[in-house]
């Protein structure tokens, strides 16, 4: 017969062993909730490099002449950019663009009969870099003073860039991401709970816009450079575990 008080011990020992079982299995798969959050930053600043371009061009019957024309504009175009203040080195004149011009000629029935050779256009672009961004602003909205003087002078609008742009974003990351750990931890404190270890961080789109402007944000960023005074602006999304 078997003895009672032997299977009462293995009963017990059963018991304690699946408790034990039971804990060790709960230690080993412990399950966290989580909070994600989107932190966000903004900065504003202002350009501190300014690039313009501008193009001009001469028409001749020969090359010789055409090249001879542009050749004086161009020393009248570097003389006035450098009246204006701008260092000569930072004037970058283009190679020559050459190019063959031909009217075309009509019948008395206003058939095209055939073309004309009429000379040669020659065209050139003159760039001006400069970190004195107001100077060359100014630069920009007057050269076409030249036009006067017979120069056939085109201006781009001016683009306007950072070059502390490094700098600035890494500031901006920092900022997001202390913004990101307070929406966190405000969330876990209004249900009752805390926030723990990191468990993942993604940087979002980082665009720059200009300064109080309606501009759209895109997926792929935008990066303004028609604006002199611009907004930085990124977002950090933060995955948090819960205590």
């Amino acid at each position: 017969m078997r003895n009672p008080s032997a299977a009462l011990i293995m009963g017990i020992c059963i018991i304690i062993t699946s408790v034990v079982l039971a804990k060790a299995w709960k230690k080993t798969h412990v399950t966290h909730e989580t909070i994600s959050v989107t932190g966000a930053a903004q900065e504003n600043f202002t350009a501190d490099l300014i690039v313009w371009r501008g193009s001009f061009s001469q028409q001749a019957p020969s090359l010789k002449e055409a090249y001879a024309l542009l050749k004086t504009d161009m020393g009248n175009i570097r003389a006035y950019i450098m009246k204006k203040g701008v260092g000569e080195k930072q004037i970058v004149f283009s190679s020559v663009n050459i190019s063959k011009q031909f009217k075309t000629q009509y019948n008395d029935k206003g058939e095209v009969s055939g073309e004309t050779f009429e000379g040669y256009r020659l065209t050139q672009s003159v760039q001006v870099e400069s970190n004195e961004v107001d100077k060359v602003e100014t630069l920009s909205r007057e050269v076409t003073e030249l036009i006067d003087s017979g120069i056939e002078l085109s201006s781009d609008d001016p683009e306007y860039y950072y070059t502390k742009l490094a700098d600035l974003k890494i500031k901006m990351l920092a900022n997001a991401t202390k913004d990101a750990r307070t929406r966190a931890e405000q969330i876990a404190e209004n249900a009752g709970s805390d926030i723990g270890k990191l468990r993942q961080a993604n940087m979002g789109i980082f665009q720059i816009t200009a300064q109080n402007s309606s501009e759209d944000y895109t997926w792929g960023g935008v990066y303004n450079t028609s604006s002199k005074r611009k907004t930085a602006s990124i977002t950090v999304k933060l995955e948090f575990e819960t205590d």
